[in-house]
């Protein structure tokens, strides 16, 4: 690879438009920025968690991830492209339903926390939510692929299953609601 980014400003941007990979220039505020904005934060919020110590196979798998997060995020600053495809939808599930079978069934509803990486995993599984619905209602004005969707919808069940395993290998248990409010 050469050197793409060989100068980091070019004051395009300077008027309150940024480029598409198509070469269109947008609002910097527009739904396809801000959606493009919530996955990049997705990433960086898993790479916050990466900081954490995790096994082997959960630093693979949450790699994996992030490569690709920096393709949604590519699919959708290039509109009418597809980049992610249905077999990351497939490996995502597979590696929930593996992670998710080593679990007790939960009984009650949780709450962010337990340990460390636990909790950074939550604060994913909440800006995975946020990109989710940005990316939903982008879909309702301009379309993106019902992949992307699709894997997005996924990531946000794997990380809630994956916050509850990172707490099981630290021998930390969940932190369980207390509905007092029915009490």
């Amino acid at each position: 690879m050469g050197n793409r980014l060989s100068k980091i400003y070019t004051r395009t941007g300077d008027g309150g438009t940024t480029g598409l990979g198509d070469g269109t220039r947008v609002a910097k505020n527009s739904l396809r920025i801000q959606a493009m904005g919530d996955v990049d934060e997705l990433n960086a919020v898993l790479g916050i968690l990466l900081t954490d110590p995790v096994s082997d196979n959960i630093r693979t798998c949450l790699t994996e991830i992030q490569h690709d997060l920096f393709n949604l995020g590519g699919e959708i600053c290039m509109p009418d492209v597809e980049i992610i495809k249905a077999d990351r939808i497939k490996a995502l599930e597979t590696m929930l339903d593996q992670f998710n079978d080593t679990l007790t069934p939960l009984k009650e509803f949780i709450l962010p926390g337990g340990s460390r990486a636990a909790a950074h995993c939550h604060l994913a599984r909440t800006v995975c939510r946020r990109a989710e619905r940005t990316m939903h209602t982008l879909n309702a004005e301009e379309k993106i692929t019902a992949v992307s969707l699709q894997y997005i919808n996924r990531l946000s069940d794997f990380l809630f299953v994956l916050c509850r395993i990172l707490n099981k290998e630290a021998d930390i248990p969940d932190v369980l609601w207390n509905n007092t409010a029915n009490k």
